[in-house]
């Protein structure tokens, strides 16, 4: 357990948590009370379901904010699901040539993703009208109620008093107020909260319609989920209008460009380290985009991204099995902690085309990636399970012993061999 689970499994014992939550379907606790434990914004903020603590998985509950000093507890549904529609071809938008400030091949945070949004015209386009950004930041929510729905299916009615709200951009136009939820990487759910607070502020304080809007930015797509409230009393009343995509115009990658990469690489000795169990190369990449701005613990990727705890260990150590990520103790603090090699920053520092043919090269060094790709070119068609276990058990995998393990691990080959050839179609 993390230091957040082990602060709550206190909690829950000392002030019997639970027994209260199964005889009045709520608990209200008080910040300082939390604090006895651990500071309130580690303890209380859990952007996605992954981030729960173990103990809150486990009976179905979630946390919400009151005021700025007390917070409930209830088996609430709180989170939406986002689904990728990957059928949608991301628009090409031109960065203005004029603009030097923004780098738009290096965009490793929340704020300088929306800022290369709104200069490139995304925003606009979004909501089919020219609008300028007017707020950000934290603000109060002023005092509203509202119903939610719990998971055994019937509503909480809920009081907020000036809880604290955080807006990561508020964009208006002559029709409409835009407000957005943003994320540095691509996402399983996101906290509804975090659109419906501000909604519900900002509702009583614009005459314009109001446009939530989560939005994600991974592996240099920018992703809008524009939705609309249908019934403003219910939290769970959110409804998908429409997704909308883009990226920055860039040199395209073709299979030629695949093909060279591939001759160009040389093939290395396998690691002793476990062979990749990530299934979503674009996670792998969206990890290393978090790496960028900071060094980052296994217990911070856990708790603030869309990662459980084995979601973490799969994904870092896929970064180090590829020689773009590193492990080390933090001595002081006496953590586990996860930095980019000098390899995988010279990657992620590139343009849009080197990066990701860096990426490639980097999985194309293993020789049981370069064998299904290359059988993969010839036929026209991925080679068979049986076919992938074959080359990986001639490849000397590290610690790989059974056959229910290489069929698996098998699914990583896959996997990230349609994410190269997927580059040639963005």
């Amino acid at each position: 357990m993390n230091l957040t689970d082990k602060a709550w499994n206190n909690l829950f014992d000392r002030y019997n948590i639970l027994d209260e939550i199964q005889e009045n379907g709520t608990y209200e606790i008080k910040a300082k009370t939390i604090r006895e434990e651990r500071e309130p914004r580690l303890m209380a903020k859990f952007d996605h379901s992954n981030n729960l603590p173990k103990l809150f998985k486990e009976y179905g509950l979630s946390i919400l904010p009151l005021t700025r000093s007390s917070y409930v507890i209830g088996d609430f549904d709180v989170y939406k699901k986002v689904t990728y529609d990957n059928k949608i071809k991301p628009k090409s938008i031109y960065f203005p040539p004029h603009i030097t400030t923004i780098d738009p091949t290096n965009l490793y945070s929340e704020s300088s993703a929306l800022h290369c949004a709104f200069v490139t015209g995304m925003i606009d386009e979004v909501l089919g009208e020219e609008a300028v950004q007017t707020i950000s930041g934290r603000m109060s929510s002023k005092e509203f109620d509202f119903d939610i729905r719990s998971k055994k299916g019937f509503d909480h009615t809920v009081n907020i008093k000036n809880a604290q709200v955080e807006i990561d951009g508020g964009y208006e136009s002559n029709s409409y107020f835009m407000l957005i939820e943003a994320k540095k990487e691509s996402v399983d759910d996101f906290l509804v909260r975090q659109l419906f607070y501000p909604y519900r502020l900002w509702q009583d304080k614009t005459p314009k319609q109001i446009k939530p809007v989560f939005f994600t930015h991974s592996n240099d797509v920018f992703s809008f989920f524009v939705y609309e409230f249908t019934d403003d009393r219910r939290y769970n009343s959110l409804r998908l209008v429409e997704q909308k995509d883009f990226i920055i115009a860039h040199e395209e990658i073709t299979l030629e460009d695949i093909l060279g990469t591939l001759d160009k690489t040389t093939t290395v000795a396998e690691p002793q380290i476990a062979f990749p169990q990530a299934d979503s190369f674009t996670r792998i990449v969206d990890l290393l985009g978090l790496l960028v701005e900071n060094d980052l613990s296994k217990d911070h990727i856990t708790m603030n991204y869309d990662f459980d705890d084995r979601q973490t260990n799969y994904y870092t150590t896929a970064g180090i099995y590829l020689g773009l990520i590193e492990r080390y103790i933090n001595d002081s603090r006496k953590e586990v902690m996860f930095k980019l090699t000098s390899r995988g920053r010279k990657i992620m520092a590139s343009s849009y085309k080197q990066k990701y043919l860096g990426l490639v090269s980097s999985i194309l060094e293993h020789e049981p990636f370069r064998q299904v790709l290359i059988e993969y070119i010839q036929s026209g068609y991925p080679p068979e399970k049986s076919r992938v276990v074959e080359i990986m058990k001639r490849c000397n995998l590290y610690n790989i012993e059974s056959d229910s393990t290489y069929k698996r691990r098998s699914s990583s080959i896959f996997s990230w061999i349609d994410w190269i050839l997927d580059l040639t179609q963005a």
